[in-house]
């Protein structure tokens, strides 16, 4: 008699495991595996929004310094033309007022380096599509992982009857291949 109660709850739990508990805990596994395909999709669009962000900005940086750069150096240019070819002493002077403004934005901006802030500019380019890539990356391994999880038997059953469909992975646009150019 003992024995037959072991064997029926041994059977109840071995029913209860297969018809509750497993789809149960594979749906759970579906769902979460399905949400972390959503969530690194938006890693990959905080990216996007990044880049979208901070570009413009950066060029606009760098055109701002290359432009002060220029008045700079064509300032000091045209003060060093007249002082030249000028005997005239108000021209010395004025020359020389134009030397003073000079030297206070060279003393406010002591190291002028627009190549600095191009190579900056660059290597901010390069890092924010480097991090793009990065996230398309992890994108395309949480769908892997996902699309894998509901293929697989027997949870192909309950996944089909729970409504659970492929995602597609992250492809590049055509053209896309060539980098974006970038204009001051």
């Amino acid at each position: 008699m003992q024995t037959k109660k072991v064997v029926i709850i041994a059977v109840v739990a071995f029913l209860f495991l297969i018809f509750i508990a497993y789809p149960w805990g594979t749906y759970n596994s579906l769902v979460k595996s399905r949400e972390g395909v959503k969530a690194q999709w938006q890693q990959v669009e905080t990216q996007y929004q990044r880049r979208f962000d901070l570009i413009p900005n950066l060029v606009e940086s760098v055109k701002g310094i290359m432009a002060q750069e220029q008045k700079i150096f064509g300032d000091l240019a045209e003060a060093r033309t007249r002082y030249a070819g000028s005997p005239n002493p108000e021209n010395a002077s004025q020359v020389e007022s134009a030397l003073a403004r000079l030297l206070v934005v060279v003393e406010n901006y002591p190291e002028l380096r627009s190549t600095e802030t191009v190579s900056g500019l660059m290597a901010e380019l390069a890092g924010t599509e480097n991090r793009v890539a990065v996230e398309r990356r992890r994108y395309n391994e949480e769908v892997r992982d996902y699309n894998q999880s509901i293929k697989i038997f027997p949870k192909n059953i309950l996944a089909g009857l729970f409504g659970f469909s492929e995602e597609t992975y992250f492809e590049a646009q055509e053209g896309t291949e060539n980098a974006p150019k970038v204009e001051f």
